[in-house]
């Protein structure tokens, strides 16, 4: 299959600085937004089976049923690319399995000053200080209200939460907690999000004694026991993983998500970025994409030894081929997602990654995907 994106898209997108990253990405988010809105007479609606046919493969040796959701393939979109979920609607069209939306904290706040998006294509990377810029967990609740009442998503939907700005880190708790209750009828899956590095103090809440009260405040108020899973940063030291998870398995999570982006340097052949001239080392942000490919596969394999496959583990970080996605999967993720890679790779990517899995299990000549998590392990 020809892939336009990778042929004539691309190469006008990631030459020089002359677009701006966020730019181009809120065009994308009104584009998807606009494919994905229901309404018979409307002509995106004549576009969905078209999109349905270039991007979506369907078989049943990808699905799983995961925290009881039937998930159709491994391959989700990660948090940070629908912040306010205007786009929820497109996801199910371009091949995903699942996607989640946020991160979202209970106050709206407009994030760091711009720029605040790089490009390191030399690395096929992405630096972000984006500051958790969202309208709110109110304003995502009535968005998600009227999507949802004429045209809930075929493909579960995660919503991840973030503590506010303004909120001070002794009351963290019930920051997340407002925006859960906020939010509850809507997700499918809630994600704690303690580890990016773009809000100050928020990686301290990682710590056990911050952390054990945010997660006691949001299962107090679970009533169905909808799964919550926690996003841990790759910079973590394997104790503090240790700790990380002992408190998922003690207040009953049902996953970590592994891993955010990484405050590391080291390794870049990008040495200033080009949008400011400014020394890597001296940007802060978090960096996503192919640098972050092998630490996140060693926390995966950590996670999965260390708990021995009991707790549910996605994968995140570095994924743009199917050997990438193969890796991580037989590291012991049970589930995917991808943002940079995307990015990167176009809309295609997620079908591409999706026959190469396939093909992995005929040569591994096993029956299905569940059957390849953890096998390295084996």
């Amino acid at each position: 299959m020809k892939d336009p994106y990778r042929q004539l898209v691309r190469p006008l997108l990631f030459r020089g600085v002359t677009l701006d990253p966020e730019f181009l990405h809120r065009r994308t988010m009104n584009l998807l937004t606009w494919l994905g809105q229901p309404g018979q007479h409307s002509i995106a609606t004549h576009i969905q089976p078209w999109l349905r046919q270039q991007f979506c493969l369907s078989d049943p040796r990808l699905a799983q049923t995961c925290w009881g959701l039937k998930v159709a393939n491994p391959l989700g979109l990660a948090a940070g690319f629908d912040k306010d979920g205007t786009a929820a609607l497109a996801w199910p069209l371009l091949g995903f399995g699942f996607a989640e939306l946020g991160t979202v904290t209970c106050h709206p706040q407009p994030g760091n000053p711009q720029p605040r998006l790089f490009r390191l294509v030399q690395d096929e990377a992405v630096l972000n200080r984006m500051g958790f810029n969202n309208r709110g967990s109110a304003a995502l609740s009535d968005r998600l209200s009227a999507y949802w009442s004429s045209n809930r998503p075929s493909i579960p939907i995660g919503i991840n939460l973030g503590k506010s700005k303004v909120t001070e880190l002794a009351d963290a708790a019930d920051d997340y907690r407002v925006s859960f209750q906020r939010l509850y009828p809507y997700g499918d899956y809630f994600v704690v999000n303690v580890s990016s590095p773009n809000t100050p103090g928020l990686r301290s809440l990682q710590a056990s004694d911050q952390l054990a009260p945010i997660l006691a405040a949001l299962q107090a108020e679970n009533g169905d026991r909808k799964p919550i899973l926690v996003k841990i940063a790759p910079d973590l030291a394997w104790p503090d993983i240790d700790a990380v998870i002992d408190l998922a398995m003690a207040y009953g999570l049902a996953g970590i998500i592994a891993t955010n982006t990484t405050i590391a340097r080291t390794g870049l052949k990008t040495q200033r970025l080009l949008q400011t001239g400014n020394p890597i080392a001296e940007e802060a942000g978090g960096i996503s994409g192919a640098p972050l490919r092998q630490r996140s596969t060693e926390v995966i394999h950590y996670v999965y030894h260390r708990t021995g496959g009991t707790l549910p583990i996605v994968g995140v970080g570095g994924i743009f081929t199917a050997a990438d996605a193969w890796e991580k999967i037989t590291a012991g993720a049970t589930l995917l997602q991808v943002y940079t890679g995307w990015v990167y790779e176009g809309p295609w990517m997620v079908r591409r990654v999706l026959q190469g899995l396939l093909a992995k299990l005929e040569e591994h000549q096993l029956p299905d995907i569940g059957t390849a998590v953890g096998l390295s392990h084996r």
